[in-house]
């Protein structure tokens, strides 16, 4: 679901938001520490910078460091900062339902507070016709994940992941504790 830059942009904003968010860290290390290639890794980390996700620094102590503390900082933006956004249709955010052609607009009613798609996002061309009721109602159904999973990234911070690495690591250990609140 998530593209390889996503996960490795995620991996890097985990790598740097684990550490002291005072310290500046090289791509060489980040890259160590986390197993990814160090030119992709400098490119991602470009596109960061660009989106102030992280600030950079130049010279022998410099590097990288986030920009904003981790909690922040929404997975939506971090991903989105790198073109990484997941998309459940595999055509681009939303367009699942644009691309339903000449659809009932109660097919894409508003549902548990999600707003509803209006007649004007619906395209006139693509998609099946309105003839086929399941295949709209999978359309609907689509948009409506998709909507639901932008909304989760966004509520989700890259502290939270982090928590959650931790937790990971801390059952993973040879104690195998658990962090708890």
């Amino acid at each position: 679901m998530l593209r390889r830059s996503g996960v490795q942009a995620l991996r890097a904003a985990l790598e740097l938001a684990a550490g002291d968010p005072r310290q500046w860290r090289s791509v060489a290390a980040i890259a160590s520490a986390q197993d990814l290639p160090a030119p992709m890794l400098e490119q991602l980390l470009l596109q960061l910078r660009r989106a102030q996700l992280v600030e950079a620094r130049r010279g022998r102590l410099g590097g990288y460091r986030l920009r904003r503390p981790a909690r922040e900082i929404p997975v939506a933006e971090l991903l989105a900062a790198v073109g990484a956004m997941p998309d459940l249709g595999g055509r681009g955010s939303r367009t699942a339902a644009a691309a339903a052609g000449a659809v009932a607009p109660e097919a894409f009613a508003s549902h548990a507070g999600a707003p509803a798609i209006a007649p004007s996002e619906i395209g006139p061309d693509a998609g099946p016709p309105a003839s086929d009721p399941e295949a709209q109602v999978l359309l609907a159904l689509e948009s409506r994940l998709q909507r639901a999973l932008e909304r989760e990234l966004a509520a989700l911070s890259l502290e939270e992941l982090l928590y959650d690495l931790r937790s990971w690591r801390e059952t993973l250990s040879n104690e195998g504790g658990l962090m708890l609140g």
